[in-house]
């Protein structure tokens, strides 16, 4: 799973989250022990309102919690969902000799570049922000 810190800095370089079934989050500044919670119909729900989105928890009756206001949770993204969204960039995620995930990349017919992480979300994590920094310098 990609580190929490990894996840604040994609949300910080401007990844944008849409709320779907299937994405992990965590609630940002609770004491909650670093829980992990993943939207579902069943569970969690985002609902969509003209003041923003809001993360319905339906039928949890083990948290004091109903609702939670998008900018209170932090996506933690999935593997494959980083994966899309490296796009054409990415050419290949392996694992070295040590153990370590190694994400091969190919930014702006750059040489390719290998981003390594004991995680693979994180190496996919590290590749995307430097896919967001070459595409931000371009345009800056």
């Amino acid at each position: 799973m990609i580190s929490t810190d990894n996840a604040v800095a994609l949300e910080a370089a401007g990844l944008q989250w849409h709320p779907r079934a299937g994405d992990r989050f965590v609630v940002r500044g609770a004491d909650m022990g670093g829980e992990v919670f993943t939207i579902s119909e069943m569970v969690v729900e985002a609902h969509e309102y003209p003041t923003g989105t809001v993360l319905g928890f339906n039928g949890t009756t083990e948290w004091a919690l109903d609702s939670l206001r998008q900018e209170d949770a932090l996506w933690l993204p999935r593997e494959d969902q980083l994966r899309e969204l490296l796009g054409g960039t990415f050419r290949s995620l392996a694992r070295s000799t040590d153990g370590r995930y190694q994400v091969l990349v190919e930014i702006g017919g750059q040489p390719e570049r290998v981003f390594t992480s004991e995680e693979p979300a994180d190496a996919y994590a590290e590749a995307l922000l430097a896919l967001v920094t070459a595409a931000t310098s371009r345009v800056g």
